[in-house]
């Protein structure tokens, strides 16, 4: 993830009185019109049906050939694009920005790509490079909404390693550092020194070709980045004065089905956690951890919840609190664009950072895009339950006019 704006931090202690827990009652969505609130509920209990994450992909070519790509396409941006996509144009992912911004809310731009390990087309280096240019694109456009008037704030774009760099190489490169004594050519200061400088690397453990497509890979690395070398800049004689920073997004993690297939098929031992009640203590232990950590190295050490659960929104903002972070310290929240807005705009109103994450492209290449995604959270949408019964309790007070309720 590259922060495209420096990450402030105050030093300010616990707040006076006691700490009061967020209200995700829904309150927050007097901040939302009623066709927005109708087309949430409507698209978030779709996606808690099984059937059509499933087969999504074949539901669309279907779509497609019955309706006609016009109708096809509207009905989609009327839907699940409208819900979850920023738009196709600047000015339209300006336009949710803006509205994000008026809410309390940050954009994390989400750039729709990724490998796929089993094509042959999307594996290529022609491929890798073309990605490259769409996060190049989007790095102009962080720097477009930085410009732009208003309290825009920080602003944050999402980077897939993966999608400059092949998978089975990563994979092969972790394998190669985590041996007892690692590897000194792939140390990250070598690894580093090749990037920046562009001179060929040599690494003996490595064939021709992996060693050609990991100098093409530190290639495209560099391009991205380079647009942040000040603050580059900073955080490097930070790290050499300081050791490393060490910047984190905490996830639950998605790919539960797939993990367990793969140790399955290759006999090892399953990673993933026996159950939801192990891996939300697994989450909490981990949120304790680094929220310690930010506690007593501040910036160096810049974390992201990225979570749609309430109680670890909760644990994050007590912990907070009770540590002396302040709300626009190295701490922020994340959720996905058009899911869990009772939780984003309640920590936005009482002035978290909170950043959404909101992919943009066009139909082509974003619904393939979110229905992989959808596929891969099918718990979460399944989950998103008590969000659908608040979406209803909000619309039936609209309806039955009982004026507007006050936020807690």
């Amino acid at each position: 993830m590259l922060w495209t704006c420096r990450v402030l931090c105050s030093q300010a202690g616990p707040s006076a009185g006691g700490w009061k827990p967020l209200s995700f009652d829904g309150g927050a969505f007097h901040l939302k019109g009623t066709g927005e609130l109708t087309r949430a509920l409507l698209v978030l209990r779709l996606c808690a049906w099984p059937p059509l994450v499933t087969h999504g992909l074949a539901l669309q070519a279907w779509s497609q050939r019955l309706l006609g790509s016009q109708l096809s396409g509207a009905l989609l941006r009327a839907s699940i694009y409208g819900q979850f996509v920023a738009g196709e144009t600047t000015e339209e992912v300006r336009a949710c920005v803006q509205q994000l911004q008026s809410l309390g809310l940050r954009p994390l731009l989400a750039v729709p790509t990724e490998e796929e390990p089993d094509s042959a087309v999307k594996t290529g280096e022609a491929w890798y490079e073309g990605n490259l240019s769409a996060m190049l694109r989007c790095v102009d456009l962080s720097r477009g909404l930085l410009e732009s008037p208003g309290p825009t704030g920080n602003i944050l774009m999402q980077l897939k390693i993966t999608a400059l760099m092949s998978t089975r190489l990563c994979k092969e490169l972790t394998s190669r550092v985590r041996r007892p004594g690692g590897s000194l050519e792939l140390s990250p200061e070598r690894l580093a020194e090749a990037m920046d400088s562009g001179r060929d690397l040599q690494v003996s453990c490595l064939n021709v070709e992996q060693t050609r497509h990991l100098q093409a890979s530190l290639s495209r690395l560099h391009r991205v980045v380079q647009d942040t070398y000040e603050q580059l800049r900073r955080d490097a004689e930070a790290a050499d004065r300081a050791g490393l920073a060490f910047g984190v997004k905490l996830v639950r993690g998605a790919y539960l089905d797939k993990e367990r297939e793969v140790a399955r098929l290759q006999g090892t031992e399953d990673p993933t956690q026996p159950d939801y009640k192990a891996t939300s203590q697994s989450y909490s232990r981990c949120l304790e951890l680094m929220l310690t950590q930010v506690s007593h190295r501040g910036p160096m050490c810049p974390l992201m919840v990225a979570s749609h659960n309430e109680d670890s929104v909760h644990q994050a903002t007590k912990r907070m609190w009770e540590l002396g972070i302040p709300l626009d310290g190295p701490v922020c929240f994340g959720q996905l664009l058009g899911m869990c807005d009772h939780v984003s705009l309640a920590l936005g109103q009482a002035g978290y950072a909170v950043y959404k994450s909101i992919p943009y492209g066009s139909l082509e290449e974003v619904i393939p895009y979110l229905i992989r995604r959808a596929q891969e959270n099918q718990s979460v949408l399944r989950g998103a339950r008590r969000e659908q019964e608040l979406l209803s309790q909000e619309l039936r007070r609209r309806l039955l006019g009982r004026g507007l309720r006050v936020p807690h």
